[in-house]
């Protein structure tokens, strides 16, 4: 056989480079996510105004370091130490797997840090024996997913580091408005909702379907910004009114 009778081995397996290129790609999308940054979908409304369902969200992995629950979320493993671990900030929006089912990845704000006492006190936030300023920011309101709304009042609430954001509250006395003291043990955070009477966090035990006191091991990342918006109340409607749902104004948004 000639040279030129024989098959070329670049032209005869045109299937293993392509694959080897899939897997290379694979393997720098998984790395990615696990390192860098993943995007999440917002399906509940407990962090209303901040962030409304269907947002979708662009959340950073290296601010805090890395553990188990930084691989992607289809992945879960048993809870392990952080790697080139720092604490979140007071104020930040973070998201983390829940210690109910660490499948799940859910979404809150950081209110209090390992060793402070936090307390709720007719609905007002008190960390170390002082109150959260809240200043009272107008009427506004709760949106459900089917595009029914509840009146609420909104205040802003500033953080004992001098960061604000907005948070929404129920007229009248409500069941999670006041709470025992707690101090926050080493390793853990207290986070809440920014939809106050609307929130399962760590006011509500992770045995009632609440966060509870949440360990730094699993928190993946901090929000960065809202990427996309959709409300999913349009699908009520016809399909072809689908697109009018998009809330363009949200997308490439920063969180505070």
């Amino acid at each position: 056989m000639t040279s030129e009778d024989r098959p070329s081995t670049q032209n005869s397996r045109p299937w293993v480079r392509s694959l080897a290129e899939i897997a290379a790609a694979v393997l720098v999308i998984t790395v990615a996510k696990a390192a860098i940054a993943e995007p999440y979908y917002i399906p509940s409304g407990s962090m209303e105004p901040t962030l409304l369902i269907g947002d979708g969200l662009l959340a950073t992995k290296y601010p805090y370091g890395y553990s188990s629950a930084s691989l992607p979320a289809s992945v879960v493993l048993p809870r392990t130490e952080r790697l080139f671990g720092t604490t979140p900030e007071r104020g930040d929006v973070v998201v983390f797997r829940w210690p109910g089912d660490r499948a799940q990845v859910w979404v809150k704000r950081v209110v209090g840090l390992p060793g402070e006492r936090i307390q709720m006190r007719a609905g007002q936030l008190w960390i170390d024996g002082r109150p959260a300023r809240l200043r009272p920011d107008g009427a506004d309101a709760i949106e459900n997913r089917d595009g029914s709304t509840i009146p609420a009042l909104r205040y802003v609430e500033t953080l004992p580091n001098g960061r604000e954001h907005p948070i929404l509250k129920l007229a009248g006395r409500q069941p999670l408005d006041d709470s025992f003291e707690i101090t926050v043990p080493a390793g853990h955070l207290f986070v809440m909702g920014d939809n106050r009477d609307d929130s399962a966090d760590s006011r509500v035990p992770t045995e009632q379907g609440g966060v509870g006191l949440l360990p730094v091991e699993d928190v993946i990342g901090r929000v960065e910004a809202v990427v996309g918006s959709w409300n999913p109340a349009i699908t009520s409607e016809p399909a072809w009114q689908w697109p009018a749902g998009l809330r363009l104004s949200r997308f490439f948004t920063a969180v505070r």
